[in-house]
Parts: C-alpha cells; structure tokens; sequence
C-alpha cells in the first residue's frame, strides 16, 4: 500500500476540493430531471446549463482560495498560463454529461490538483447518490471518510470489468476474452475509476484517448488504494501537459493489472 505521509499542503488542497465539489452538488441537483439547455460542442460531444454553471462556480471557489494555482477545466478555454504554475486545479464541471442528460445517476463532478505533472489531491462527487471520493498523495483514499482499497482479484476470469462491451468482441483480439468476465461502464470515467478503487469493480479500461480532467483524479484515487493505473500501453500518465491529453487508461489492482496489460498485447491491429 502507498506510503501515508502526505503533506500539509496537499492535505489543505484536498478539504478545499471536498468543500468546492458538494457546494456545486446542489447545482447539479437543481439541474438533474429537470428543464435545461443543451447542446454540442462537437459530434458526440454535449455540454448543458448546468456543466457551464458548475465549472463558474467552481473557478470563482478554487482560484479566489489559491489565486496563484493554474486552471484546466473541460469547458473553459485552455490558457497557457497554466504551464506556468507550480500547481494546476483540474476540473470537469461534469463528468458523464450523457448520463446527466439521459437522467441516469452515473455522472460525477471531479476536482484535482496536479503538482508536476502528477495528482497530489483529488475528489470525485455524485451529488446524486451522494458519494464523495477523496484521495491525497501519501495518504490513502476513502469513499464518504472510509478508506477503501482497490479489489485483490488476481485473475480475468470473473473479473468486474468497467468497459464498453464492445472493446472485447472476438474479432479484435487474437484470442477471445473469458465469457466470465461482468461488464458494465458508466458515462463518467472518473466514476469507473472511483468504484475501481472501491473496490466495487476490479478493473476498468478505455481503448480512446481521455483529457486529464477525466483521468487525473481517478488517477490518484486508484493509486492510493493500492492499484496500478496506466495507459493501456503501459506508459505511465502525466498531466498539465501542452496537450492535455492520455492514450486512454487501464487501471485494476497490482496483479490483475499485469495480467490484462498482458492480455492487451494481443489485440488485433
């Protein structure tokens, strides 16, 4: 398990996350089932009132607490600026806004610093369900103040998998998955991360790439509870980058991790 001796900075970091994140829970709350606008950004890409106000409320929160800290948030213009910072808050105003739109409850707001290029503190909300998941580096993750800890699942065979179920269709892969294997996923990929580290689920996977808005969090909250978490081509994730961008995400614990990283290897083109 990771070493418990975080910093004092890093632990005033995570309170102001947790405040922040269920502060803005009522706007999502306000917004969740009800009568709003939305649109799309891009193809397949959506965005409501209610992210646009969230990510607001969360700037004016953080920055006039640490008004020296970078800012990257999904739907705010990127500054370069932020590369400049020593700490960077990393914000997704929403996370899952499909499932927010469908009104399903499968949708997080996520909050993380990143200190060189790595996580130092994190939260995760689902003001729906209301489970809040912290995570400080050196200092463990917990899930509403208890700690948790990723699964000890060492084999695929059986294993809860977070994924669209697509991915493991015998036509990618030279040999074909286990029939055993549970597979569900959640529109939020911080979410999936957050039950990885729970312990709810034993491994989740994404084959597309991801925003650090949507990995930095989970990132260290996995981690903390004593799992791996890296691209699923094994190179390990660093963050506030020019491009904030991953090559997807594979994250279980230690043993089963290894496995699938093996498993990965054999996949078709």
């Amino acid at each position: 398990m990771p070493e418990h001796n975080p910093q004092p900075e890093d632990l005033a970091d995570t309170s102001l996350l947790l405040e922040s994140v269920r502060e803005v829970g009522k706007i999502a709350r306000k917004f969740f089932r009800g009568k709003y606008d939305s649109w799309n950004k891009s193809h397949g890409n959506p965005v409501t009132e209610a992210d646009i106000e969230i990510d607001r409320a969360l700037n004016e929160a953080l920055l006039s607490a640490r008004p020296h800290y970078g800012w990257l948030s999904e739907e705010t213009e990127d500054q370069p600026e932020r590369l400049k910072r020593d700490r960077v808050f990393v914000v997704d105003p929403i996370d899952g806004t499909a499932g927010f739109l469908k009104g399903r409850p499968h949708f997080t707001i996520v909050a993380t610093v990143v200190h060189a290029g790595r996580p130092v503190s994190a939260a995760i909300y689902n003001p729906i369900t209301e489970e809040m998941y912290d995570a400080v580096f050196r200092g463990g993750a917990r899930l509403n103040q208890e700690a948790i800890n990723v699964s000890d699942k060492d084999t695929i065979d059986g294993c809860g998998m977070l994924a669209p179920r697509f991915y493991f269709e015998p036509e990618r892969w030279k040999t074909p998955w286990p029939d055993s294997m549970q597979i569900e996923t959640r529109s939020s990929i911080a979410y999936r991360l957050a039950l990885v580290a729970q312990g709810k689920f034993d491994a989740t996977l994404s084959l597309t790439a991801k925003h650090d808005w949507d990995l930095a969090a989970g990132d260290l909250m996995v981690n903390e509870a004593g799992g791996c978490v890296n691209s699923p081509s094994g190179e390990p994730l660093t963050y506030n980058n020019l491009q904030p961008l991953q090559r997807g995400v594979l994250a279980a614990g230690p043993a089963l991790h290894a496995k699938l990283r093996t498993r990965l290897e054999e996949q078709v083109g």
